[in-house]
C-alpha cells in the first residue's frame, strides 16, 4: 500500500484509511477485532475515529469506539508505534454545557478523556470535527497549540470545514504562531464533488493535506442499494438521525441513476464499482488518504484493492459523466 506524506509535514499514512465509526454500534468488538487485522494486514496504517463515535452519536453511548480501539491496541505490544492514530472532538459527548464544543476547556477535556480511552501516551493526528460559531478560532488554535507542545498530540486537522473557515484558521495560526491545521477531512466522492473549486486548490497551495471520507457515499457506490426499495436495516440509511441525512444526501432517482450507469460502466471493465471508486478519489490531485469503513471484514475485500487500481481514460470519463448527469443542489447538501 502506498504511503504519502500529509500535506507539507513530513508524516506519511497510508493511502486508505480505516474509519470505525462502526465499532460497538453496527459490529460487536470480535468483529471490530477482525476488521481492524484485516485491515492491518493488508497495508492499512492509519485508522481514524472521533470521541463521539459509535454512530449514531449519542451522549450515552460517546467514547465506546475509542475504548474498542484502546483494548486491541494493548492487546499487542508495538502495536501502536506502527500505526497512526487519528481522533476528533467537538460534537457532544454529555449532557453538561461545555460538553461540546471547541472551547479551551472542551478540547482539553476531551483530549486527556481520548488518551485514557485509546489507551495511549499520544494522539497522533487530533481534530476538530466541525467548526464551532460560539468559540473564537484563536481559542480553539491556542488549545490545540498547548497540546501539541505537551506532547499529548503531534499534529492537528480539521474536519468538515469549508474553505474559507480553513483559510482564516491558517492565517490566525501563522500570525500567532500557533499549531496549524495540517490536514482537513471533507466529503468526498464521485456523487459529491463540491470540495473541488475551493477547498482542493486552497489545500494544493498551502500544503494542507486531504482525508477524505465517505468514498462511496454511505455505501450507495457499492451498487447494493435500490431505488425501488427501502433502504436495508442496519444500513447507514437507516440509523436515527444519521440516517435521515444520508437519505437526504444520496436517496434520490438521479443518484440512482447515476450509480446504475456507473456500475455498468465499471462492469464491463471487469472492474468493481466500489472499488473503482475509491481508486477514482485517491487519484485526484491533493488527496492523501481515503476513509474506508466495515461492518464485516469482507467488506474491505472491495476497497482495499483500490490502493493499487489505476484507472484507464475511459472510466475516468464514466466518473465524470456520472457527477455531471446529477442536478445542482445547494453546496452542503
Amino acid at each position: 500500500m502506498q504511503q504519502r506524506r500529509v500535506g507539507r509535514t513530513g508524516l506519511k499514512v497510508s493511502s486508505i484509511c480505516l474509519g470505525t465509526m462502526t465499532f460497538a454500534g453496527q459490529c460487536d468488538e470480535e468483529t471490530s477485532f477482525r476488521i481492524l487485522e484485516k485491515a492491518c494486514e493488508g497495508g492499512v496504517t492509519f485508522l481514524d475515529t472521533a470521541d463521539c463515535y459509535p454512530l449514531p452519536v449519542s451522549p450515552e453511548t460517546a467514547g465506546r469506539t475509542e475504548e474498542v480501539i484502546g483494548r486491541w491496541l494493548a492487546d499487542a505490544p508495538g502495536r501502536r508505534d506502527e500505526l497512526v492514530v487519528a481522533t476528533k472532538c467537538r460534537l457532544r459527548v454529555g449532557h453538561g454545557p461545555n460538553d461540546e464544543g471547541l472551547s479551551r476547556r472542551h478540547i482539553v477535556a476531551a483530549c486527556e478523556k481520548s488518551l485514557k480511552r485509546l489507551r495511549t501516551d499520544r494522539i497522533d493526528l487530533y481534530q476538530s470535527h466541525f467548526p464551532d460559531p460560539e468559540t473564537p478560532i484563536e481559542e480553539t488554535l491556542r488549545a490545540f497549540d498547548d497540546l501539541v507542545r505537551a506532547g499529548k498530540v503531534l499534529y492537528v486537522g480539521c474536519s468538515n470545514y469549508p474553505a474559507w473557515q480553513l483559510a482564516l484558521a491558517l492565517g490566525v495560526s501563522e500570525r500567532d504562531g500557533l499549531a496549524r491545521y495540517d490536514c482537513v477531512q471533507p466529503r468526498y466522492n464521485a456523487l459529491y464533488r463540491e470540495i473541488e473549486p475551493e477547498l482542493l486548490p486552497l489545500c494544493r497551495d498551502r500544503g494542507v493535506g486531504v482525508i477524505v471520507y465517505n468514498p462511496l457515499a454511505g455505501g450507495m457506490l457499492t451498487g447494493k442499494h435500490r431505488g425501488d426499495a427501502p433502504p436495508e436495516p442496519g444500513t447507514r440509511f437507516t440509523m436515527g438521525a444519521a440516517g435521515e441525512l444520508y437519505r437526504e444526501r444520496y436517496w434520490h432517482a438521479a443518484q440512482f441513476e447515476a450509480v446504475a450507469a456507473l456500475k455498468a460502466a465499471c462492469e464491463s471493465r471487469g472492474l468493481d464499482v466500489a472499488t473503482a471508486s475509491v481508486a477514482w478519489v485517491l487519484a485526484q490531485p491533493g488527496i492523501t488518504s481515503a476513509i474506508v469503513g466495515a461492518s464485516r471484514p469482507e467488506q474491505l475485500d472491495a476497497t482495499l484493492p483500490a490502493a493499487d487500481l489505476t484507472l484507464d481514460d475511459e472510466t475516468k470519463a464514466a466518473f465524470d459523466a456520472a457527477w455531471w448527469s446529477l442536478p445542482r443542489r445547494p453546496i452542503g447538501r
